[in-house]
């Protein structure tokens, strides 16, 4: 008999799906940061550098970063040391207060993302688009967007 404590294993065609997800997961970061390594960024390099290409001004305030990209701040800190020692980003005081501070793109990481842009796209493509048929992908989206939707509402709450 069955109680509320009791795992809700998966059955075998649960099983196949969340293993095959998490395969795909894998493998396909995996991809996209070998993709991402002649230009000597990874994967958490470029969506730091997209973030900041895609915010007003050019910047944002770490701990918006650090929300947008799902890492602590301590690990930001440390991965933005490392972009500024490359000169990609920089950081800034906030005016507004005192202990708040920006990341923001230089001169150098944009030039970085518009030269690394147009690669990561093809490799985005040539590994996960461009396989699979146009009417699967919206599929695929309205099927992962509960997920997401779940996930962001909890993340929201923690």
């Amino acid at each position: 008999m069955e109680t509320e404590t009791d795992p809700r294993w998966l059955n075998d065609q649960e099983q196949r799906a969340w293993r095959t997800h998490l395969d795909v997961n894998k493998l396909l970061m995996y991809q996209l940061e070998k993709d991402l390594q002649p230009f000597g960024l990874t994967n958490n390099d470029y969506e730091i550098l997209v973030n900041l290409s895609e915010s007003e001004a050019q910047r944002m305030r770490m701990s918006d970063l650090a929300a947008a990209t799902l890492q602590s701040k301590s690990r930001l800190s440390h991965q933005i040391t490392r972009m500024e020692n490359a000169g990609l980003v920089r950081r800034e005081h906030c005016e507004s207060d005192r202990r708040g501070l920006y990341a923001v793109l230089t001169d150098l990481g944009s030039e970085t993302m518009q030269k690394v842009a147009p690669h990561h796209v093809e490799s985005v493509r040539r590994h996960f688009i461009d396989l699979l048929p146009p009417g699967e992908l919206e599929a695929l989206r309205e099927s992962l967007a509960p997920v997401a939707n779940h996930l962001r509402a909890r993340r929201g709450r923690g």
